[in-house]
């Protein structure tokens, strides 16, 4: 049975999510089985051009079955829930285990441990309405029209329901929520970007969003030439986070750490950046899009990832815990992960600096809004590529001097951490557009930034 709360959220409740597990696990035959239920409720405003153009609302219901015949793996998923369906699942999935060849690397599925859950469910969030989607979006409009811009972007609110049960005992049920508005402002030859991420819609301040997308793009009115080289930088928070995203998947990552392939590889308890630099995961801080425990069951806590520029510890999911004969730190993703264990609430401690005093303090440089097109370059020298999108600006003198036209920069992000001596004292969320990964990070100011080529935009 459905049932409906306040504004049109329809969700199946922690009864029948895990009603739906126990059929799986009682029919399963596999030495080991995993299912995964999910519910998500997704909606979704778009506009460009100053209008609104699109509104959907998605309702639906997934289950992943992950089958264990002695060490051979076997996952199949589907959008059914009926006996028959739940049942044929099982059978794929026990089937496509049966096919594989044995994992010597595989131990076992997590057992069961206290979990405590977090505060990550907000009603008005869930029942946020279209037209209040549309009023908010409104106002972003607005300002690009009262100065002849042009908007666009969305606005997105998301509730979702989780359960986890194994055949070991681990059963797990939690509903989060999480909404999202970010819109890119265009002129004839100039842009400005603004976004802001949050579990309750109420905190969202799409005025403020739109506001400094404007800005941005009246500031970047007629944009220069400038060479590329090596500047002082001070990068807001955007960007920031697209760095630190880059260091989870390919260095804080348990699979890339054990195959050698992390940055991180030998160098735990050694220094790999700057003092300023602290970095860790905590995927139960209610700043975030917090969530009790992962994919697996495995109650999240807080890891360390960097201290003081130090390197302490990378992720790992059960699979990779096995191997490293270790435990996981609750970093499971869901079965079939290709990746391994990423950390998906990561957080970078502020400094004590404002941005105004970062760009005071800077005799010549270059400030950037944020990225665009990012790709890995050489993952064990965290050299990253990419291109400045959205609000570029060169800084003379402790202003900003001219917007100056897109860059693109090739440079190892542990080397552009080194080099950080001012950080901004707020933090700010930022999702990424796929998935539910938000990165909290400041703004930060780094020296001999690597600018490597120039645009005509």
């Amino acid at each position: 049975m459905w049932c409906c709360t306040k504004g049109g959220f329809h969700v199946l409740g922690e009864t029948r999510l895990r009603e739906i597990a126990d059929r799986v696990l009682r029919e399963a035959k596999a030495d080991q089985t995993e299912v995964l239920v999910t519910v998500e409720d997704s909606n979704l405003t778009r506009f460009a051009v100053n209008s609104i153009h699109q509104n959907v609302t998605e309702t639906s219901v997934g289950v992943r079955v992950r089958s264990i015949l002695g060490k051979k793996t076997g996952v199949a998923s589907g959008n059914e829930i009926s006996d028959e369906a739940l049942s044929a699942l099982v059978r794929s999935a026990e089937a496509a285990a049966s096919f594989q060849k044995d994992n010597p690397d595989f131990k076992s599925l997590p057992a069961p441990q206290p979990i405590e859950l977090v505060d990550a469910y907000v009603e008005a969030t869930a029942s946020f309405t279209p037209e209040e989607r549309a009023d908010a979006v409104r106002k972003i409009l607005d300002a690009a029209r009262s100065h002849r811009l042009e908007a666009a972007g969305s606005f997105s609110t998301e509730a979702e329901e989780i359960c986890i049960a194994n055949s070991l005992g681990v059963s797990a049920y939690q509903r989060r929520t999480a909404s999202n508005v970010r819109t890119v402002v265009m002129g004839p030859d100039s842009s400005g970007y603004g976004a802001d991420t949050s579990k309750d819609v109420r905190i969202l301040d799409p005025g403020r969003v739109g506001r400094e997308a404007v800005d941005k793009a009246l500031q970047s009115v007629n944009p220069t030439n400038i060479e590329p080289g090596e500047y002082t930088v001070i990068l807001e928070e955007e960007a920031v986070a697209d760095m630190l995203r880059f260091l989870g998947w390919v260095g804080f990552n348990g699979t890339a750490f054990l195959e050698k392939r992390s940055f991180l590889t030998g160098r735990l308890g050694e220094k790999v950046t700057g003092d300023l630099i602290t970095i860790w995961d905590d995927g139960r801080d209610p700043s975030g899009l917090p969530l009790a425990f992962d994919f697996e069951g495995v109650p999240k806590r807080k890891i360390m990832l960097i201290e003081n520029g130090v390197a302490k510890h990378v992720v790992y999911d059960s699979f990779t815990a096995g191997r490293a004969n270790t435990e996981s730190t609750g970093h499971g993703l869901p079965s079939p992960s290709m990746f391994g264990p990423v950390p998906i609430n990561m957080f970078m401690a502020p400094g004590t600096a404002t941005k105004e005093e970062m760009l005071a303090a800077t005799e010549r440089g270059i400030w950037v809004t944020r990225f665009h097109y990012t790709n890995p370059v050489h993952p064990t020298k965290t050299i990253q590529t990419g291109m400045t999108r959205d609000g570029t600006f060169l800084i003379e003198d402790g202003k900003l001097a001219r917007p100056v036209k897109n860059l693109r920069f090739t440079q190892s992000i542990l080397e552009a951490f080194t080099r950080v001596d001012m950080i901004s004292s707020t933090i700010q969320p930022v999702k990424s557009l796929y998935g539910g990964f938000v990165t909290s990070v400041p703004a930060i100011r780094t020296h001999g930034f690597r600018f490597t080529g120039t645009t005509e935009f």
